[in-house]
């Protein structure tokens, strides 16, 4: 699922764009079509066909810049999870157009999380973290049968350091922030969740958004979506999933928790206000 090596399938689905499509195992498929459902259902803010405009910008590599807007505007012509199509009886994927490329960034992690975590029930462990950067999966309570203490990292620190906790059994915690992969130029900071509908990093007013849920797949691709979304549609499309609940940091130091999660977390840090009226 990686576009970083040149082997793998999506890398080889990518090099057939326009073209052909590819045979993909089943794990690759089933992820790329839950990204497609995930598009659809966030309106767009989650697409997989964002790589030409990631490459583009090279963020986390030692090829990034702010490209022209002219070289984005180009590169955005190739963004639309629409032109991915699907053939379920077959697990064929195609790009309907040349030079189109998936990226699967924002949801790869989580499908990640959730077949470790099925190699551990499947050999017996019972009670575990699976930790894999920002998608945390609490499996089972602790040993002790009490719910697990998981921190929420502060987006505006280092790494460890956190802002609140929640208390959780068997749940994906999933956060996303403009704190993990970024370069400063001119004194503005450039991160590496990019909006679909404009090709820049997504500024609405959020520096992290974290999605608790049975399954992290899903956390991963609403943390993201929801990033790009902003606070109001972000907390509007959660309320409106059964079983999914999120902690929503604002750039002015707010944090709004919904409804599901409220007797669960609590607000450590005195930089931040907890806004109990959403």
């Amino acid at each position: 699922m990686s576009v970083n090596i040149k082997t793998s399938e999506i890398s080889k689905l990518n090099a057939k764009a326009g073209i052909s499509g590819k045979k993909l195992s089943v794990d690759t498929y089933s992820v790329i079509e839950k990204s497609v459902k995930y598009s659809k259902l966030t309106g767009g803010a989650l697409d997989a066909t964002i790589e030409p405009i990631v490459s583009l910008w090279g963020i986390g590599t030692d090829k990034e810049r702010v490209p022209s807007k002219k070289e984005i505007s180009e590169k955005l012509k190739l963004v639309d999870y629409r032109d991915i199509i699907l053939d379920k009886k077959n697990s064929m994927v195609k790009l309907k157009r040349a030079n189109q490329a998936i990226d699967l960034g924002a949801i790869a992690k989580g499908y990640t999380a959730d077949e470790v975590k099925k190699v551990l029930l499947n050999n017996k462990v019972s009670s575990a973290i699976i930790n894999l950067g920002g998608n945390i999966y609490a499996v089972g309570s602790r040993p002790d049968g009490k719910d697990w203490n998981i921190g929420i990292q502060n987006p505006l620190s280092t790494r460890g350091e956190y802002l609140g906790t929640i208390n959780v059994t068997d749940k994906s915690i999933v956060t996303s922030g403009n704190y993990e992969r970024f370069f400063i130029k001119d004194g503005i900071r450039y991160h590496h969740i990019f909006d679909p509908s404009t090709g820049y990093p997504a500024n609405q007013q959020l520096i992290s958004t974290t999605i608790v849920s049975d399954k992290s797949v899903d956390g991963d691709a609403l943390s993201t979506s929801t990033y790009i979304l902003g606070l109001d549609k972000g907390l509007k499309l959660i309320e409106s999933i059964k079983g999914v609940e999120a902690i929503f940091v604002t750039s002015d130091k707010k944090v709004y928790v919904t409804p599901g999660l409220k007797s669960k977390f609590k607000l450590t840090n005195e930089e931040f206000t907890y806004e109990k009226g959403r």
